[in-house]
């Protein structure tokens, strides 16, 4: 009796790590994909000068610091009107995604 308790409560600790190591990597893959996801492909990205170049089309100037963010670009400029401001810019389009005003003329 006591061996046959044994034997079950070997196979089913067997049974039970067996299949922890099969679903613990499905769960890691899992989880790296949506952290990739989360933010563009930096290969993807506009280069620096990229961005300068849409912005200043768009009339900004003065640039003060282009940096990159984890899921963006953020640039410090004078806007068309002349206010200092802090954009955050999308980094694949380079569309402006926020505009916070730092200073007036």
């Amino acid at each position: 009796m006591r061996a046959t308790t044994l034997i079950a409560t070997l196979a089913l600790t067997g049974g039970l790590i067996g299949a922890g190591a099969a679903i613990v990597p499905a769960f890691a893959q899992n989880a790296a994909r949506a952290a990739t996801s989360a933010a563009p492909a930096q290969s993807n990205w506009l280069s620096l000068k990229d961005v300068q170049t849409k912005l200043e089309a768009a009339g900004y100037r003065d640039f003060r610091a282009i940096e990159r963010d984890k899921d963006k670009y953020e640039v410090k400029a004078t806007d068309p009107q002349g206010q200092r401001v802090e954009l955050d810019v999308d980094p694949v389009t380079g569309d402006v995604l926020k505009t916070e005003v730092k200073r007036s003329k």
